[in-house]
């Protein structure tokens, strides 16, 4: 279940407002110094506005790191939903569905990596809700390739289905993580292209 943060402003565009100028700051903080290291002063300086402003729409420091990562993950999504057609079962369907997801993961390399970093931060109730929906967007590889399955463009069994969906989420991922050496190798179409011909190819084209 989603975990609900009280605030005790009652409106509902100004909380939005401000969490997202709260984000945007503890991100940056978060990527410097880590969760732990950074201050509830830190990040209300880095939101614009002062540690009182702050605690009106948050209780606790661990709600800023759930809002952060609560909110990665849904735009994450959102964009994924937007570019990617599931029901695709093809071939080029696939490419274009790696293709955007490795985009998004490209235009959020800071955040995908505060997240991955520091969400073992999170509460027993908040992790499991957030990494939910990460198995939720793998959910949306592996239903393009068990379409491909189903129109025999490749032969994977169930496990290899899933097996590979999780592939791609963490080949995406590696984006942000290996960026140091990755973009000395060449540019994110580069990546792209090279990590689409290894996908494919690790699939079984041909029938048994």
């Amino acid at each position: 279940m989603r975990r609900e943060v009280p605030a005790s402003v009652k409106d509902e565009r100004l909380i939005k407002k401000r969490r997202d100028q709260m984000i945007k700051g503890a991100v940056s903080l978060f990527k410097q110094k880590g969760f732990h290291r950074t201050t509830t002063r830190e990040i209300a300086k880095a939101s614009g506005f002062s540690i009182g402003t702050l605690y009106e729409y948050i209780r606790q420091k661990e709600d800023v790191l759930y809002l952060v990562c609560d909110t990665i993950y849904d735009e994450v999504r959102s964009r994924l939903e937007k570019d990617i057609d599931p029901k695709h079962g093809t071939v080029e369907g696939l490419e274009h569905a790696i293709a955007n997801y490795f985009r998004v993961i490209d235009d959020m390399q800071d955040e995908v990596l505060v997240m991955y970093q520091e969400a073992k931060s999170l509460s027993r109730d908040a992790l499991p809700y957030v990494l939910q929906k990460e198995v939720e967007m793998v959910g949306m590889f592996e239903q393009i390739i068990g379409n491909c399955v189903a129109n025999e463009v490749f032969f994977l069994n169930e496990s290899e289905k899933k097996l590979m969906a999780h592939n791609i989420f963490v080949q995406g991922q590696m984006w942000a993580f290996r960026r140091w050496a990755l973009q000395k190798m060449g540019s994110i179409e580069d990546y792209i292209t090279l990590q689409t011909a290894f996908i494919l190819n690790g699939m079984n084209r041909g029938k048994r």
